[in-house]
């Protein structure tokens, strides 16, 4: 497995494996997923099909999907999504257990991962779309200079799509 480890003040994050599948599981919610693309599997049978298709493109890094913990109890807080990596332009993407919201923790990632990318690939940009009605994501976006380049209408919401530029490491929040 690939050997990613992206630390910031409070969490750290790694390439999932099957053996977080059953507490990444146990995070989501329909509570989280309001805001998402997609419905939260019903059955851990269900997240299986879902996760085992994200074993080869983190293996190639050109999708990574990571485990975000919390440094201080290891707890799975919920996933940070980089995708096509390879491109100069990847997809930024996160979700977080529900009681892990309005902590600042999105913002913490979302910095830590983008500042490790845009040292490790040559970064154009990042796409980073949210729901336009998913405040708490598009304050994110906008923290680190992020402006709206796109609007699309999706099945469950409106979104629009940030570009965020590359972060160094000194830009973190």
């Amino acid at each position: 497995m690939i050997n990613i480890e992206i630390s910031s003040t409070r969490t750290v994050a790694r390439p999932f494996t099957p053996e977080d599948a059953a507490e990444v599981f146990s995070c989501i919610s329909r509570e989280i997923t309001r805001f998402m693309a997609w419905e939260p599997p019903a059955s851990e049978a269900d997240f299986a099909e879902v996760w085992q298709t994200w074993l080869p493109a983190i293996e190639h890094r050109s999708d990574l999907h990571l485990v975000a913990r919390d440094k201080s109890d290891g707890r799975c807080l919920g996933i940070v999504g980089l995708h096509a990596l390879q491109s100069g332009t990847p997809e930024l993407g996160i979700w977080l257990r529900y009681d892990a919201h309005g902590m600042g923790i999105g913002r913490e990632l979302i910095g830590a991962v983008a500042a490790w990318a845009s040292e490790d690939a040559a970064i154009e940009y990042f796409e980073y779309p949210v729901a336009e009605d998913n405040i708490a994501s598009r304050r994110i976006a906008e923290a680190y200079g992020g402006h709206i380049a796109e609007r699309r209408i999706n099945p469950k919401y409106r979104s629009v799509v940030y570009r965020i530029p590359p972060i160094s490491s000194s830009k973190r929040i």
